[in-house]
Parts: structure tokens; sequence; C-alpha cells
């Protein structure tokens, strides 16, 4: 696929490069955002994607015309307005997500914004830039067609990585498809630097920016504040672990693909529920811990790249993080229970409060991948396997379903 980034012809091999992370210490992200980035357009053979920037004088907002690209599979289908309170997961087992869950979320009442019933927005897709909030950034929102501005549906964030342009996380996590089958709003931010990164550290201004960003969310749309989730791939999954920890308050759920962290100074309002997905192969963000040798390649501002001194081989395991969150979130000390999901795949489950699990799917020979991903696997000369055993963006939106923010 070629894709055109800041005006240059490149592929999507070459861009791949960058949607990883950047350096960071083991259990901390800090970035140094940058000039804003540039239009993006994406090509294949069945149809087209486009985005073009918007000024950057003043708020504007920019339709995007979609049309699927064949290598990223979306399943729609009628879809009738949906109750937030009523939000159904097919094609997955609950049960086998969280164990731990004894609240029925169809108990737990929908919380409208201020925008139900004042929105003038119709189910599709609006590019916006903001220019008055805590860094200069650009939203793609995605409201499907259950969207009636009057019934409140949940909202998921989706954080691009490490010089990724927003529209190559909508293609890696097809969260619009998802989106569009059970009917919540997806956003996805990007940080418009000269390297797009997020600054992951708590406290933040980055973390400001996303909470902005659901302020907007929930003034202009009908949103259920109940329902307000987060999910990230590598520095946004850096980012999504971040959040949690600064606005566990207004989040009720977060996931990790492939960079589930364990942010220093990170205390939490409330227990924050957490999936995180990681292959054992991950060349980036090492399954054993520290950074691997594919991050000296990452570029920098100014044509440079990170070199041999941000690869580490110190800091806690993705396991030991995750045991780390369940302290925070009160479970039971003692190893997770570990089911085998998949000839490749371990499901790690911690013994934790129903309305705070931990779970960590341990991808076996996986890399720096979205699993279930076709755009992933389409990439994996640059991030490594992909597993098709499960799906990642399936797994976390029936565990974002089972748990809405409660109280």
């Amino acid at each position: 696929m070629l894709m055109y980034v800041n005006g240059r012809l490149i592929t999507t091999a070459a861009l791949a490069a960058g949607i990883v992370l950047g350096a960071c210490s083991s259990d901390q992200s800090s970035w140094s955002p940058s000039s804003a980035g540039g239009a993006v357009t994406a090509s294949a053979a069945s149809g087209a994607t486009s985005i073009t920037q918007p000024t950057t004088e003043q708020v504007s907002t920019e339709s995007i015309t979609t049309v699927p690209v064949t290598a990223v599979p979306v399943t729609t289908g009628p879809v009738a307005p949906v109750s937030a309170t009523s939000v159904s997961v097919t094609s997955v087992s609950v049960s086998s997500i969280s164990a731990t869950s004894v609240v029925d979320p169809a108990s737990v009442a929908a919380r409208p914004s201020t925008g139900c019933g004042t929105d003038t927005a119709g189910a599709g897709e609006n590019l916006i830039t903001e220019t008055d909030l805590a860094r200069a950034g650009r939203v793609l929102d995605i409201l499907p067609s259950a969207y009636d501005r009057v019934t409140p549906l949940p909202l998921v964030l989706d954080l691009h990585g490490y010089q990724e342009p927003l529209e190559i996380q909508r293609l890696m996590s097809n969260l619009a498809a998802a989106g569009e089958q059970h009917g919540f709003v997806v956003v996805i931010p990007q940080a418009d630097d000269e390297v797009p990164r997020w600054d992951a550290s708590v406290g933040s201004t980055d973390v400001k920016f996303i909470g902005q960003v659901i302020d907007l969310e929930l003034t202009k749309h009908c949103i259920d504040e109940a329902r307000v989730y987060v999910d990230g791939l590598s520095n946004g999954a850096f980012m999504s672990s971040a959040v949690a920890c600064g606005l566990g308050d207004r989040v009720a759920a977060v996931a990790a693909v492939a960079g589930i962290r364990d942010p220093k100074g990170c205390t939490f309002s409330r227990p924050v529920p957490v999936i995180a997905f990681h292959g054992t192969a991950d060349t980036f963000v090492s399954y054993e811990g520290g950074l691997g040798p594919s991050v000296a390649n990452l570029p920098t501002g100014g044509g440079g790249t990170l070199g041999a001194s941000a690869v580490t081989t110190d800091g806690p395991s993705v396991e030991q993080i995750a045991a780390a969150w369940a302290g925070r979130n009160g479970c039971v000390h003692a190893p997770p229970t570990s089911t085998v999901v998949a000839n490749d795949v371990t499901l790690l489950a911690f013994d934790c409060p129903a309305d705070a699990p931990v779970e960590l799917y341990r991808i076996e020979g996986g890399g720096h991948a979205w699993p279930g991903s076709e755009f992933s696997r389409s990439i994996e000369s640059i991030v490594g396997i992909t597993t098709f055993s499960i799906d990642a963006t399936a797994l976390m939106w029936a565990f974002f379903a089972a748990h809405p923010l409660i109280g």
C-alpha cells in the first residue's frame, strides 16, 4: 500500500517502522512535542481513504469519505439504535473474558452527556482540528449508524503509536467496524508533532489533552458517561496506562496492546479494569522487560534515530507490570490463573474484585502486533508475527461492555 505523509509518497512498510513507541524507561514514557503533522492519504486496490489536514488557524470540521480497504474485514449490516444499557456482545464469550464480573452491565444506568438532545451531527466520520487545547492535535470522530443524537452511546478512544498517523491506527484496530456493529462511538486522537507521539507520564500535558478530548465528545455528542473507555497500541498503550492513572474517575476501563506500563507516580482515584495483549517475541517492547533492539531505528525529529542507547534490558517484565496493576486494583496477592486459549495464546487472570479485573493475553512468539488485525499481518516484516487465534478488538470490546463505570 502507498501513503502520502507530509507530501511524500511512501510505503506502509516504511511507515510501519515508526508505529511503535520511542524511548522510555521501563516504567515511564516521556516525549517532547515538536511541530504539527500533515495530511494522510491511503489507497488500496479496492478503495481509498483520504484525510485532508484542516487549517491550524482555527477549529474546523471536515467530512471524510471512506471506502473499506480490502485487507481490513468489515462486518456491519443493519444496526438499529442501541441503548447504552443493553449493548450486546457477539462472537465472544463474556465468561471467558471476565470470570470475576458479577455486576450485570445492563443494570448500570446510562449517564447521558450534555450533548444528548442538542447535537446536530449524524452518523458518519468527521476530522476535527482543535487549537485551544493543551497541545496541538486532531480528532477523528466516527459515529455509527445507531447514533440518533438522543440515545447515549458508549465512547472508545483509540490511541495511536509512535510516529503513527491516526488513519494507520484506524486500519490497525478496525474499531470503526466494531463500533458500527455494536453501536458505540469511536474517537481517534492524533498528537500533531513532527513525529507523532505521546508523553505518557502521569500528569503530562498529553493526559490533560485526552481529558479535554473526552470533554469535547461529551459536549458535542450524546455519550454515555458511564461507558467511556480508552485503548492504545504501543506508545498509545503507554498512554492508556497513564490515562487510567490520571483520568480513572472518568474512564471506566482501559486496554493496552503491546505496551502496558506501570507509570511512575501512578495513583488511582478508583480501581480501573485493564485488559492487555503482548507477544513474547516483541522486539520493540520486550516481554521480559526493557526495550528491544528494534527501537534503535525509530526516527526522531530532525531526521535522526533513537540509536542503540534507547535499547534497554532492565525493568519489570510485562507479567510483573500486570501484577503491579493487580496490586493497585486490590486483587489477591497471588500468581494469576493460567488458561490456554489457543496453541499460542494464554490468558493470565488475577483474582480481583468484580469491578477491577486485570487480564493479560500472552501470545507465544507474537510480535509488536495487534492480534487479529489484517493490517498488522500485512506489516509483519516490521512488527513480527500477528496471531489470529484471538481478535484483540473483539476481546477488548467485550471486556469494556462488561465493565461500565459504577457509582
